[in-house]
């Protein structure tokens, strides 16, 4: 007797351990997903809630399976578990709304969005450097060149957002970023017959070495 009220006493103080892992005694929600019992060592019950882990959990088990999931956070400290569930999580969702580019699309249009927005800046700092030159030697105005590319930069920067990398993506951006080179070489000679354009020509020629623009 005594030894069979010793085996429920350790009986019930691994059930209240599941208990306090899990949450009430419910199972975890990727435990809950794949119907089976929730232990206390179980390495998704910190971060998929019996609640609304279940519908979380879903994408991660279809994408990578649960083994997959279950060893790839075993082998990573505990500090670094929470990151990666949260990044394991957003690529499958990702994958599961989009099979063939999964967040590889979402990646491209931001890169795009960037060299975009890098493109304006560098535009701005050539206008402000030979707008304060032409103002200090000359009162008339004169007309900057020609900023078709730019606009189709912006043009395209709408459409880029909701459009997949394709086979002439690698073409894309480098004829773009090579019209708005030729608007910033156009600009350092339109100015350097009236001004003195050194600094301007500087600016260009740095932004045309700049490796950071060689897309």
């Amino acid at each position: 007797m005594a030894g069979a009220a010793a085996a429920a006493a350790a009986n019930g103080g691994t059930t209240a351990a599941a208990a306090a892992a899990t949450g009430a005694g419910s199972p975890c929600g990727a435990c809950k997903f794949l119907r089976r019992r929730c232990v206390p060592e179980c390495v998704f019950a910190p971060y998929f809630s019996s609640d609304q882990g279940a519908a979380r959990f879903a994408a991660i088990h279809k994408v990578f399976g649960a083994s997959n999931a279950s060893k790839l956070l075993s082998h990573l400290p505990v500090a670094d578990r929470c990151e990666a569930v949260v990044t394991i999580t957003y690529e499958a969702q990702a994958r599961l709304r989009d099979p063939v580019y999964g967040c590889v699309a979402q990646i491209f249009a931001l890169q795009q969005q960037v060299a975009i927005l890098q493109a304006q800046l560098m535009q701005a700092k050539a206008q402000l450097a030979c707008g304060v030159q032409g103002a200090a030697h000359s009162p008339a105005s004169h007309q900057w060149p020609d900023s078709a590319s730019i606009s189709a930069l912006l043009r395209q920067d709408t459409a880029c957002s909701a459009r997949r990398p394709g086979p002439l993506d690698d073409c894309f951006m480098p004829e773009l970023m090579a019209g708005f080179r030729d608007d910033v070489a156009a600009a350092a000679q339109h100015c350097a017959g009236k001004v003195d354009a050194g600094e301007l020509q500087y600016l260009a020629q740095a932004m045309m070495r700049s490796p950071n623009y060689s897309l």
